[in-house]
């Protein structure tokens, strides 16, 4: 505080004062002599002081208390007031002890304020220079941190920052190792201390007795005072060893982690110099920097000693791929050496091709320009040199075996590698001779053939500048065991080939008598193709109509197809025709008609169409064409329209005149279609759409109908899924006895308890599933709950619909009652419920399957009677227990047609009591039907009025 550096008398005034000296002699000048002026101030920007003149003895001197602490008053000697946060006094007396007059009082007051705001200004400016100098220095330590300089280099100027900062002329840094509980003086610097730091040595504390750098480590701490203070709060002595003593010592600990790694320290040896707040906090900056740099140091420098050491690893590494690579293009060319040898002994037209080629291959793998093959003969007893190029020797002669290199081989069996000396050596010791010109080094090796010596291949060289070695001899060793193979091949090769040379005279004997025989054959192999081609027709077309069949209609509609994606503006359809009741004219007049009716229909067709147009002829009574439509649909809709009006035309069958009629559904070529299939599939699902419209139609496949079927695929593989779960479970409606309102029985209702949709209806998939055929493997999940429940007791009877199709079944009834049989449910408490068609199916055998179910306890029911084709008479001929009357006819009992709908349900009523049949009215839903039903003598009614279909559950716990 600028305080503590005035002052307190005026005859020693400090430049940095608040108040000069000079103003306070300017005012006591504007007095009489002998006067007395005392100035004082305290502000919180630049502190508090007083002046006073003449300067007094201490006895007498007026202090800061008296100026700033004692009563003021408007208009006496001592007068005080506040300027702007700042407070200010001036004392005056003059020598007769009064107070100055107003006019020196009105001067005074101003030049004290302006010497205030003057200070301020003066303060502020030290400020902002100190501010900036101590950014500019922590720009200069962060930049440091992040130099590329050696540790001791970096440090140093760490220091000079430093000392810029504050007063650090005597510093020292020291990294700590608080596991060892070691220090090493990583930088040193002292004006009186002539301790020499050794950067590489570390000290441990036993080495360094009571030291106070030690003690800031244990501590953890920032540590400050002088070193003497510090030492006595340790209860210690001065020790020589320490160095000298500091007046001030500040150490601050540098922390990695909350572990204490290092320090640094500063110390003053002057009485002026002292370390306050402000510097220990720098420094505790500036020791986080020096952390940061010996982080980054000491990681850079495993780092170099990571890249070194990998470098070295990967230098290895290279020397041993190099190496490898070597190997490999060694291994590589002898690879290419046997796959050529190989080929040669398999493409040489000749052996002594082959001799010439193997040469070839043998000079790509060592040095070969003086090479012979040498073989033993066919008697044994010498050498044939079937092969031999020289520099000395262009020519060898055969030879019956002697002391030669050659032979030395083929007795040892041992290849041999000699140079002149070894050669020198075998002559000398009689073990071998040597014929034409001497070699500097020779290298043989024997030819194998099922493990006899066949032969001998060598290399020699004449020239000192040219040795084999022992890599040469077992490169050589191992090329020639491929070409003792290929040699043998040769051979085999070479008496196939006079084999071949005496079989092509046979042959062109045997030739000139094939060569008649081939004239007779001719004849034959025309029959056969002709043939064929009746065959091929066959295949591809229908016999009855003559037109392309399926196989042929989707290959021309595979060429259509990648010509439309070939090619814009090729437009076509597909059109699928079905005529309308053929099967009533197969039924009526005989299947004979019917085919005559289909190949005058194909006629017409045909006729209508244009030359690239296909007519096929798919089955039945199903047609499809393959039509060009330049116009698009509306060419496919005017066609489909003409074609059933020509198809309308009376024609006369057997005598009879016929009206034919068809439906028609269109496809329209996409590129959504990826095969022909798929349009003759889609055309065909709109020639049933035509069909449920009305018949004598057409209708185009368009994108609802792709929807729907689409919704069709994924219903069935639900009703799979479905199927494999055991989603469906019987709805039980009562059957009511009319006269008392009894409960006499239930029928079972089948659900479908889907996965996502809820609970559906037999009108939601029964379609779908009599198409898919999965519809009996659902009826029967529906009879085993139904035959469990009977299993679990109750009262009255379960009645389950049987379609027809299961009547069809030969083995329905044994199935059935196989399934009642395991549950151990009792079958007179079962009824199947079955339709007029089943009736008029198959008469006998529906007779007989219903006479093996009443045998066996299992009663009938006529479900939806008055709605199918049967006569009444049929009622007496079939053991029916029940008839159960169509709902169509109890609603129509109070409808429009009452007078007929009321007739016939009593004449039915009546018939079924001359034939002792029970009755049941379905579909009661009020009162008014229920009582009519009752006055027509029905003995049973079914319907929402007496009951919903409900889980079993329901009934029994209700």
């Amino acid at each position: 505080m600028l305080s503590s550096q005035v002052e307190t008398s005026a005859g020693h005034p400090d430049r940095g004062a608040v108040v000069s000296t000079a103003l306070v002699r300017t005012l006591c000048a504007l007095l009489p002599s002998g006067a007395q002026v005392a100035l004082g101030w305290s502000e919180a920007g630049v502190g508090e002081g007083w002046l006073q003149e003449p300067v007094a003895p201490s006895a007498h001197a007026v202090t800061l208390d008296v100026l700033l602490g004692s009563p003021a008053s408007v208009d006496g000697p001592l007068r005080r007031w506040q300027h702007e946060g700042g407070e200010l006094a001036i004392r005056a007396v003059l020598p007769d002890g009064t107070p100055p007059d107003e006019a020196w009082w009105a001067v005074a007051r101003p030049w004290l304020q302006d010497a205030l705001t003057l200070a301020r200004q003066r303060e502020q400016i030290t400020s902002l220079d100190t501010s900036k100098r101590l950014q500019q220095a922590l720009y200069e330590i962060a930049d440091l941190a992040g130099a590329d300089l050696e540790m001791t280099e970096m440090l140093r100027h760490f220091h000079r920052v430093l000392n810029s900062l504050m007063y650090a002329q005597n510093c020292y840094i020291v990294e700590y190792d608080d596991v060892r509980r070691r220090i090493r003086f990583l930088y040193f610097a002292d004006q009186r201390d002539s301790f020499v730091a050794d950067p590489d040595r570390s000290y441990e504390e036993h080495e360094m007795p009571r030291s106070l750098t030690f003690a800031l480590l244990r501590h953890g701490q920032p540590l400050s005072g002088p070193s003497n203070e510090l030492l006595a709060a340790m209860t210690d002595e001065y020790d020589p060893r320490r160095g000298p003593e500091s007046l001030d010592w500040l150490g601050v600990p540098m922390l990695r982690e909350g572990r204490v790694c290092g320090a640094i320290v500063v110390q003053s040896y002057e009485q002026r110099v002292r370390y306050n707040e402000a510097d220990r906090t720098l420094l505790g900056y500036v020791a986080q920097h020096i952390l940061t740099a010996m982080d980054r140091r000491q990681a850079q420098v495993q780092l170099e000693r990571q890249v070194e050491r990998r470098t070295l690893e990967l230098q290895r590494a290279n020397h041993s791929l190099q190496d490898e690579v070597v190997e490999r293009r060694r291994a590589e060319k002898l690879q290419l050496a046997l796959f050529n040898i190989a080929e040669m002994a398999m493409s040489a037209e000749s052996l002594a091709q082959f001799y010439v080629q193997v040469h070839g291959v043998v000079g790509t793998l060592l040095d070969a320009r003086n090479f012979y093959i040498a073989l033993v003969d066919e008697s044994g007893e010498g050498l044939e040199f079937v092969y031999s190029v020289d520099e000395y020797n262009p020519a060898r002669a055969s030879r019956p075996f002697s002391k030669g290199l050659t032979e030395y081989i083929v007795r040892n069996r041992q290849p041999l590698l000699a140079s002149r000396a070894h050669i020198d050596a075998l002559r000398a010791s009689g073990s071998v001779n040597e014929f034409g010109a001497r070699s500097h080094c020779w290298l043989g090796v024997p030819l194998l053939s099922d493990d006899d010596v066949v032969g001998v291949i060598v290399v020699q060289s004449y020239s000192p500048e040219i040795s084999f070695t022992a890599h040469d001899q077992r490169l050589l060793t191992f090329v020639a065991q491929n070409i003792g193979n290929g040699l043998a091949r040769q051979r085999d090769q070479e008496g196939l080939r006079n084999a071949h040379a005496e079989l092509e005279k046979r042959v062109e004997e045997r030739t000139r008598e094939l060569a008649e025989v081939n004239g007779k054959l001719l004849g034959q192999i025309g029959e056969r193709l002709r043939a064929e081609q009746r065959l091929t027709h066959q295949a591809l077309h229908d016999a009855l109509t003559g037109l392309p069949n399926r196989a042929h209609l989707l290959d021309r509609l595979e060429d259509a197809i990648a010509r439309a994606r070939s090619r814009d503006g090729l437009r076509f359809a597909v059109l699928f025709l079905d005529l309308d009741r053929f099967k009533l004219v197969n039924d009526s007049i005989g299947h004979a008609a019917g085919d005559q009716m289909l190949v005058e229909v194909a006629k017409r067709i045909v006729s209508m169409v244009a030359g690239d147009d296909v007519v096929a002829r798919l089955g039945g009574d199903e047609f499809a064409i393959l039509l060009e439509c330049e116009q698009g649909l509306s060419s496919a809709r005017e066609f489909s329209q003409r074609m059933l009006v020509a198809l309308e035309e009376s024609m006369w069958v057997q005598g009879r005149e016929l009206f034919p009629s068809g439906s028609l559904g269109i496809a329209m070529w996409s590129p959504r279609y990826r095969n022909g299939e798929e349009m003759v599939r889609d055309a065909d699902a709109a020639m049933y759409r035509a069909k449920a419209q009305g018949k004598d139609r057409c209708a185009v496949f368009d994108e609802a109908m792709r929807e729907e079927a689409l919704r069709s695929l994924d219903l069935e593989a639900d009703l799979r899924r479905a199927i494999n779960n055991r989603d469906f479970l019987p709805y039980y409606q009562p059957i009511v006895r009319l006269t008392d309102g009894e409960v006499v029985g239930y029928e079972a209702l089948l659900r479908w308890r889907h996965e996502r949709r809820g609970l559906l209806l037999p009108s939601a998939f029964l379609d779908l599933g009599e198409e898919s055929g999965l519809i009996e493997q659902v009826d029967w999940l529906l009879y085993e709950e139904v035959i469990g429940q009977l299993a679990r007791g109750g009262e009255g009877y379960l009645s389950v619909n049987v379609s027809p199709r299961h009547f069809r079944s030969a083995d329905f009834s044994s199935r059935l009652f196989g399934l009642i049989e395991a549950a151990g449910a009792d079958p007179r408490r079962l009824r199947l419920e079955i339709t007029e068609v089943a009736l008029l199916d198959d008469g006998p055998r529906t007779l007989r399957i219903l006479q093996t179910l009443r045998e066996r306890g299992v009663l009938v029911q006529l479900d939806d009677f008055g709605t199918g084709f049967s006569a009444l008479s049929y009622l007496h001929r079939f053991p029916i227990s029940t008839l159960k009357i169509d709902q169509s006819f109890i609603a129509g009992l109070h409808g429009q047609d009452i007078q007929s709908t009321y007739a016939l349900v009593q004449g039915v009523l009546s018939l079924a009591r001359t034939l002792g049949i029970e009755t049941v009215g379905e579909g009661i839903e009020n009162m008014a039907q229920q009582q009519t039903l009752l006055q027509l003598g029905c003995d049973y009614g079914q319907g929402y009025l007496l009951g919903r279909p409900a889980p079993m559950d329901t009934f029994v716990t209700g």
